[in-house]
This record gives structure tokens, C-alpha cells and sequence, in this order.
């Protein structure tokens, strides 16, 4: 009985498809902000030069880009992740629809409207990866793979904008792909109704475990909850809900004490250290690039398109992490159970923090070389480090605290984050004030 491999399987390419269409469109801005310059979006701030680059960076770089504020993250990221997946899909719905309308109906003198837009599709993005994490606990001890795989697409949905860019190329209004974009965004709510649990998804997975599809009590938790029911009957202890659908917290930690341990507070400064790191590069990448290239407008375009396609490998990228977070569940070895098991998932994540510190080490490096040809390395190093980053983070959050505080805690972490992210705006003034469009010594 339960939910069979068609549905799972359905679900989890459903879900790949909407992390990697939707989710992480944000961090493609370095593609986008071409078109809005060709359409003139904020070029009564620029300042005339002697001599005017027509590649010249424009105040949109400033947008919150690729996160949305710190004062929006939390209330979204913090107050929703309890909720089940039906709750969180119309919030999502209607931020995404809002964001890509404003921007469809945005024009160089309401250039404003960016500022909202992009916050609202950051928040909509951070709650769909948040609701479609949950989807590893329907693959047991594949779970941290198809954690890392979905943030790998959340980082390969950036090549959407590339998209818009080549289109625009070709000859396609911004407001007419934009609409289109919001058109599509009934897709979460259709994914909502046949593919996803009411009720978050218990890992481990209650015995017989079904969801979606259906209508009334079966949809969801229903039929785990007879199963539950049944094995009262028969004498077995129903299986609990790790992720807390049922109201009260099972018994351990409780979301207090993990948020003041201290195995929370050095993770959540790896993260912020690292992800200012990623978003220092991706707000200066096109002063970068113009001024390693002189100014010569298609060298750039070239460039950031390079960059664009690599975006594209997170999706490839990512489950390599998985792979060595769950190496340990693989061969013939029985998988550890209870505490003994979660010490060996710690263990196992030692390695995968490390690689991703080396690949974000080597990614400075070579960021720090002012010669271009030397950036393709760079954008290389930059997808494989950001995919390891945040594939490693959300599933470190699952291995090292109970599940049911995952939403919440996995959504703090990036509002903390967030609140050190705000030291790239001083530094990107910098570059494109005294520096005279020269990242060097940021990245140094």
C-alpha cells in the first residue's frame, strides 16, 4: 500500500522541474540587467563621462539581488515553514505571479517597481525549495541526494533570465516573456493538488504512506493516519510525525535549545561568511567583466552568458554532495538507527564541509586574477562551490537537528545569513565609486 515508486517519482521530477523554473530566477540577474539597460531602466541616475561606456552598471545591480532583504526573510522563511505544502503554495502563487507582473509592467519611469519585484520573487523562491525539500523523506536513505539535487536546480533556474536575454535578442518584448512567466506560475497550485501531501511529509515515512491525488481525508495524511489507526488496533504503536503536522512537537530538542546550541551559531557563520563570499562576485561580476574587458560590450555579453550556462550545471552539480553525505548508507553494511545513526550522518558531513571550503577558496583565487580568460575557471569553480553551499546547508540542517524544527530553523539560518549579506552593498558602492569599477581588492 502507500504511495507507489510512479507517484514518488512523479513528484520528485515534478518538484525539479518547478526548483529549476522558478525557484532561484534571482540569481540570473547579471543576464537581465542587460536588457534593462538596452531599454533605458534607471539611466537618468548615471553620470556623463568623457568617455560613456554603453555597458555602463547601472543602480539596478543594487536591487536585492539574490536574496530578498533581511526584513522580508525571516516572516516568510520563519512563520510559513511549519505549515503544510497546500497552505504555502498560494503564498508562493502570489508572489510569483506579483513579482514577474511588476516587472512585466514596469517601464524605464517606473523603474521602481524592480525593488518590490525582485523581493517577491526571492521570498517565493526561498518557500518553494523550503516545501520542496521535504520531498527527500519520501526516498528514505537517498534523502540528502534529492535534497542537493533540488538545491542544484534552485541554482540552475538562474539560466531563466539568460533565457529572457536571448529572447530579447531575438526580438521579444521584456513584458511579453514576463507575462508569460506569470502565466505559468499556476503550475505550483496544479502541483499543489495531484502531487503533494496536505500535511508536511513525516520522515521517516509511516507504513503505508499515501498522499495527493485523491479528495477529502485520504489526500495526504489520511491514509498514513489509518494506518496508524490500524496498527493501535492490532497493538503497534502508531508511528509518530517527526515533522510536527499533528500539533505538539515529539519529544527532544526543542527549537530553542538548537537555535542556542552552538553547533547552530558556527554553522549559521560558515553560511554567512561563504554566501557573502557568492554574492559579492554576482554584484560586481559585470563591473568585473567590464572593466577586464575594456569595455567592449560584446566580450561582455560573451562572458556573461559563459557565466549563465554554468548556472545551468548546478543542477549536475549538486547531488555530488548528496553522494558523500549518504556514502555511508550505501553497500552492504545495515544503516545505522537512532543516535548511533545520527553521529554517522555527522561524521559523513565533516568531508562535505570541507570540499565545499576548498572549492569556495579556489573560487576566490581565481576571481582575484585580473585576467578574463581566467574567469571561465572562476564561473566553473563558482557554480560547483554555490551548489555544494546550499545543497550542504539544507541538508546538514536535516542530519544535525530533529526534523520537525527543519522549515524553521533552515529559515532563520538564511535570515541570519541575510543580515551579514548587507555588508555587499558598501563593498559593491565601493567598487563602482573609488575603485573605479575594479572588484580586486574586494576579493582579495
Amino acid at each position: 500500500g502507500g504511495a507507489g515508486v510512479a507517484k514518488r517519482l512523479g513528484t520528485l521530477l515534478s518538484g525539479l522541474l518547478e526548483c529549476g523554473a522558478f525557484c532561484g530566477i534571482i540569481f540570473g540577474w547579471a543576464s537581465l540587467v542587460f536588457v534593462l539597460k538596452d531599454l533605458g531602466y534607471f539611466k537618468y541616475l548615471c553620470q556623463p563621462t568623457a568617455t560613456p561606456s554603453p555597458n555602463r552598471t547601472l543602480l539596478p545591480g543594487r536591487v536585492p539581488v539574490p536574496r530578498p532583504p533581511p526584513a522580508t526573510v525571516p516572516v516568510p522563511a520563519v512563520a510559513l515553514a511549519p505549515l503544510s505544502p497546500c497552505l504555502v503554495s498560494p503564498v508562493c502563487f502570489s508572489l510569483y505571479t506579483g513579482g514577474t507582473l511588476l516587472v512585466a509592467f514596469s517601464t524605464p519611469e517606473l523603474a521602481v517597481l524592480l525593488f518590490p519585484a525582485m523581493s517577491m520573487l526571492s521570498v517565493g523562491g526561498i518557500l518553494l525549495i523550503l516545501t520542496n525539500m521535504q520531498v527527500g523523506n519520501l526516498f528514505g536513505k537517498y534523502r540528502s541526494i534529492i535534497i542537493t539535487l533540488y538545491n542544484g536546480a534552485f541554482d540552475s533556474s538562474s539560466a531563466i533570465f539568460l533565457i529572457i536575454k536571448v529572447l530579447y535578442e531575438r526580438g521579444l518584448s521584456l513584458r511579453a516573456m514576463f507575462l508569460f512567466m506569470a502565466a505559468c506560475s499556476a503550475w505550483h497550485l496544479l502541483r499543489t493538488l495531484f502531487l503533494m501531501p496536505r500535511t508536511r511529509i513525516p520522515y521517516p515515512l509511516p507504513p503505508a504512506y499515501d498522499y495527493g491525488g485523491g479528495g477529502g481525508w485520504a489526500w495526504g495524511r489520511g491514509r498514513a493516519a489509518v494506518g496508524g489507526v490500524l496498527g493501535g488496533v492490532s497493538g503497534r504503536v502508531p508511528t509518530p510525525d517527526p515533522w510536527g503536522a499533528g500539533g505538539a512537537d515529539p519529544p527532544g530538542l526543542s527549537f530553542g535549545a538548537c537555535v542556542r546550541s552552538g553547533l547552530f551559531a558556527w554553522h549559521v557563520a560558515w553560511l554567512s561568511v561563504m554566501q557573502l563570499r557568492h554574492y559579492l562576485f554576482i554584484g560586481t561580476l559585470n563591473p568585473l567583466l567590464d572593466h577586464l574587458a575594456r569595455g567592449d560590450p560584446h566580450l561582455v555579453s560573451t562572458y556573461t552568458n559563459a557565466f549563465a550556462f554554468t548556472q545551468l550545471c548546478g543542477v549536475l552539480c549538486a547531488p555530488w554532495n548528496g553522494l558523500i553525505l549518504d556514502r555511508h548508507k550505501r553497500g552492504e553494511t545495515p544503516c545505522l538507527q537512532g543516535a548511533l545513526g545520527a553521529l554517522a550522518d555527522l561524521r559523513a558531513s565533516v568531508l562535505s564541509l570541507a570540499v565545499t571550503v576548498t572549492q569556495c577558496v579556489l573560487f576566490s583565487v581565481c576571481a582575484a586574477v585580473p585576467v578574463l580568460p581566467v574567469q571561465f575557471a572562476t564561473f566553473v569553480l563558482q557554480v560547483l562551490s554555490r551548489s555544494f553551499l546550499y545543497g550542504g546547508n539544507a541538508a546538514f540542517l536535516a542530519i544535525a537537528f530533529p526534523p520537525q524544527h527543519f522549515g524553521k530553523l533552515y529559515g532563520l539560518a538564511m535570515a541570519l545569513s541575510a543580515l551579514v549579506a548587507l555588508l555587499q552593498y558598501p563593498c559593491v558602492t565601493l567598487v563602482r565609486g573609488p575603485l573605479h569599477g575594479d572588484p580586486f581588492y574586494v576579493s582579495v
